[in-house]
């Protein structure tokens, strides 16, 4: 009898102290688990902490991107210092860099799921700072390439990290317009890094743009500081850890399934998840090489445009300003993303989930639009197309920054809406495609155009991009289907489940 009432003693602390911290019993008894109104989820942040933590992390991807994306035109002029032709100085420059982000891309989402988001944010920011200014200052080929090599393995944290900081604090009609803003600005950083060191070494030499980059990056690693952890998971372990101290019941036990204790379990479950995740699932290989295509080509257009557009008569300065007209592409994006938003919204009145094959509209839109606009750019430059205005050229770059936009909003969304909490190792998967099509691009532009001309390489490239323009049809009627045949996708949709505070619809 006193065995019995002291159990039910026991069991009304356990449910006064569950209350207190906002959390609950999973039905079957066996695990603490969020209760609904928990406030220190980050589903239930107010929108000014969300505001702030997301703000700053997309600045950070913003910057980052920038640096990457200045290194054509760094390479450009410092290649007589360093006495090295020009493939060569592209390759210390930009593919060192993007290969150490691949490198990043696979490390560091696993880390982030099973240990929290926040530390690596703060020490990649420092060290990106760090290596900057070592660029800049050391006086030695060696240095730079290690430098940028290191800059590029920790710029990997923001870039395929901020996705799942977004899973995190936001719903799926909410993540409609994060994802959006986050593509456009990693987007737009990669066209306004050239037009930005293209001024600066023109005026202050190529060193200099690392030196900024340095003092940029320090000063935001230092805001970071101010960012909360949003790993929902470890959030709970930190307050399963709290209730068991105030009850003083060693044997509660979190619903996470991101514990990984042993270090074998993490390079099996952890590292190894994305390229595991390329290689069999067939939506995340396709959305990661559509994905890296276009990407690439961005980063390819660094070495190539500024070539095309001083043979129209532009300066070296002025030979960058076209990347701004691709960097606009994303304001007709924002009639796609009103579309997606007034689907979304009737879903929720009609009581349906939202699905990700409902917020297809922009891929099916972009694609075609990248092939057309690569066509279109093609024949209306020299030399096949001599003595054109300038700004007529500009029509096409305007369509194809638009279709990038619409690929890399969309194709990241539909990754973070299919998995869920493992949004960044999906991410990650195309993160990867992305840094290797990134790193060998630009490579072959010189040869490329120097040896076809402009308008026969930029046509190779249109062919590929036709390639692309079944995809969002395959998506459409088969996405579901591929969805729930994939363990995976599966997996992640019943943690999701079992985890989340609140209903998609």
């Amino acid at each position: 009898m006193a065995d019995c009432y002291q159990r039910m003693e026991k069991f009304q602390v356990l449910q006064i102290a569950l209350e207190e911290q906002g959390l609950e019993l999973t039905p079957d008894g066996r695990y603490v688990r969020w209760a609904s109104n928990n406030l220190k989820h980050p589903r239930n942040w107010s929108k000014l902490r969300k505001a702030y933590d997301i703000g700053l992390i997309i600045f950070l991807e913003f910057y980052t991107t920038a640096i990457n994306a200045s290194g054509a035109t760094a390479a450009k002029d410092a290649l007589h210092e360093f006495d090295i032709d020009l493939t060569f100085a592209i390759f210390l420059f930009v593919s060192t860099y993007c290969l150490a982000q691949a490198f990043g891309n696979v490390i560091f989402p696993p880390y982030s799921e099973a240990f929290g988001r926040k530390k690596l944010y703060v020490i990649s920011a420092a060290l990106f700072s760090g290596f900057s200014i070592m660029i800049a200052a050391v006086p030695s080929m060696g240095a730079m390439v290690a430098g940028r090599a290191l800059t590029g393995l920790v710029s990997a944290v923001p870039t395929v990290i901020v996705t799942g900081s977004i899973e995190d604090m936001f719903n799926a009609r909410d993540r409609i317009w994060l994802v959006f803003a986050y593509m456009v600005v990693a987007n737009f950083a990669v066209a306004s890094g050239p037009v930005m060191s293209g001024y600066i070494t023109a005026q202050l030499g190529w060193r200099w743009v690392f030196y900024i980059s340095g003092i940029v990056t320090g000063f935001a690693a230092v805001l970071l500081l101010g960012i909360r952890e949003s790993r929902p998971s470890l959030l709970l372990t930190w307050e399963v850890n709290k209730l068991r101290q105030v009850t003083g019941d060693i044997t509660l036990q979190e619903l996470n399934p991101d514990t990984m204790p042993k270090l074998r379990d993490f390079v099996r479950e952890g590292l190894l998840r994305p390229l595991r995740l390329f290689f069999t699932e067939p939506i995340v290989c396709a959305c990661s090489l559509m994905s890296g295509w276009s990407v690439a080509l961005l980063y390819l257009f660094t070495e190539s445009l500024p070539t095309i557009y001083e043979s129209m008569g532009f300066g070296q300065q002025e030979s960058n300003l076209p990347f701004i007209a691709m960097g606009v592409g994303f304001i007709p994006s924002i009639v796609v993303r009103l579309v997606d938003q007034r689907i979304a919204a009737q879903r929720h009145r009609d009581r349906l989930p939202l699905l990700p094959e409902n917020k297809l509209l922009g891929i099916a839109l972009g694609a075609p639009f990248l092939a057309i606009g690569l066509w279109w750019f093609a024949w209306m430059v020299p030399p096949a197309v001599p003595g054109i205005h300038w700004f007529t050229t500009f029509i096409p770059l305007f369509f194809i920054g638009f279709a990038i936009y619409e690929l890399g909003t969309v194709l990241s969304g539909y990754l973070a809406d299919s998995y869920h909490s493992y949004a960044a190792s999906a991410f990650a998967a195309m993160s990867l495609a992305r840094s290797f099509l990134s790193a060998l691009f630009p490579l072959i532009a010189p040869k490329m155009f120097g040896a076809l001309g402009s308008n026969v390489a930029l046509s190779i490239l249109a062919s590929g991009a036709l390639a692309f323009c079944p995809v969002p049809f395959v998506f459409r009627y088969y996405g579901q289907r591929l969805r729930e045949r994939s363990k995976f996708a599966q997996y992640s949709l019943q943690v999701y489940e079992e985890t989340t505070v609140e209903r998609e619809y």
